[in-house]
């Protein structure tokens, strides 16, 4: 068993692999932020759509498709919008990591 104290537990993911860092700026942390929003919106409409009460007489799996891709869209829609306020939460949290590390590219990042 590994240590936690090892140096490789400790490691800190490079400045690079930030959204914020990596060439995207704030953009790139306000369009992962929404992309998470997003992925959680999809798994909540695929709930939904699971607690049916009959089935659809007139399902196949073709309806089924246009279904899952209608619902990512709107899934992608809402987090747009930000009305739920998941993304802003996610970004607020690693915007303020962000700004804790140093901001700098010189090997800070997010732990």
């Amino acid at each position: 068993m590994t240590s936690l104290s090892t140096p490789a537990a400790n490691a800190r993911v490079p400045a690079a692999a930030t959204p914020t860092l990596a060439g995207g700026g704030g953009d790139g942390l306000r369009k992962a932020a929404e992309a998470f929003e997003a992925v959680i919106l999809r798994q909540l409409m695929a709930s939904m759509r699971q607690a049916k009460l009959g089935d659809d007489i007139f399902g196949s799996s073709a309806t089924d498709n246009f279904r899952e891709m209608a619902d990512a869209r709107t899934a992608d829609s809402i987090a747009s919008m930000r009305q739920f306020g998941i993304a802003s939460m996610v970004e607020g949290q690693f915007r303020a990591r962000v700004a804790a590390s140093g901001g700098t590219g010189s090997g800070g990042g997010v732990q």
